[in-house]
């Protein structure tokens, strides 16, 4: 079954939570944004901005342990977490840990093009997909009800914010996200990266390849 590509919804900022019944909010895990392609026997990451991540092979076979023999097209974050169950960037691209996939939207499944769906029927069908019991597929829940309240406790944990997201949406729709002002991994973000960069471009070998055949790698959002 050929796969169509997806092109991912876009994100727009705002300072507060959109406050409206017909809202709902997720938890902005700090990773690296991928559409997720899994095509029975094999699975692929694509970044937002159309590569291919090269460096996640064995994330892609956990995952395919739990979603064999499907045709689906996911929408989430790669993400490594610490002890507390929190996103950490610094470990993401410092190799440390081991990555996970949240998964926040569907819009694929066996031959079923779900874009025009709204987002809480896409998600409802997300969660019955994926196991919960599996550590490495993850589902990102979403809270229906104070935006405000949630941000405010998301602020307090340290954590990089929420995405607002209307219930009734199709995909891809413009999303919100508001970021904590005082999130401690915002603090140096783009040197951290910058060097970061410039460590894989110096490993690249004559002739433009790479140790690791095209590693892709973007600033998170």
């Amino acid at each position: 079954m050929l796969l169509p590509q997806i092109s991912p919804s876009p994100l727009t900022s705002l300072k507060d939570p959109i406050g409206h019944p017909s809202w709902v909010y997720e938890l902005k895990h700090d990773g690296f944004r991928g559409i997720l392609y899994v095509d029975r026997e094999q699975a692929w990451l694509v970044s937002r901005k159309g590569k291919k991540f090269r460096q996640f092979e064995p994330l892609l076979k956990q995952v395919l342990r739990c979603l064999k023999g499907q045709h689906a097209i996911l929408d989430g974050e790669i993400v490594v977490l610490d002890k507390k169950g929190r996103s950490n960037i610094y470990d993401l691209m410092a190799h440390r840990g081991e990555p996970r996939y949240y998964a926040f939207d569907l819009v694929w499944l066996n031959g079923i093009d779900l874009r025009s769906r709204p987002l809480l029927d896409r998600k409802r069908r997300l969660d019955r997909l994926i196991p919960a019991n599996d550590s490495h597929l993850l589902y990102v829940e979403h809270l229906d009800g104070d935006g405000a309240q949630f941000f405010k406790l998301v602020c307090e944990q340290d954590l990089e914010g929420i995405i607002c997201k209307p219930k009734t949406s199709p995909y891809p729709f413009t999303w919100i996200k508001v970021k904590n002002p005082n999130y401690s991994q915002a603090i140096g973000r783009r040197e951290m990266f910058d060097r970061f960069c410039t460590g894989v471009l110096s490993r690249l070998r004559p002739g433009g390849s790479s140790d690791q055949d095209d590693v892709h790698y973007e600033d998170p959002a």
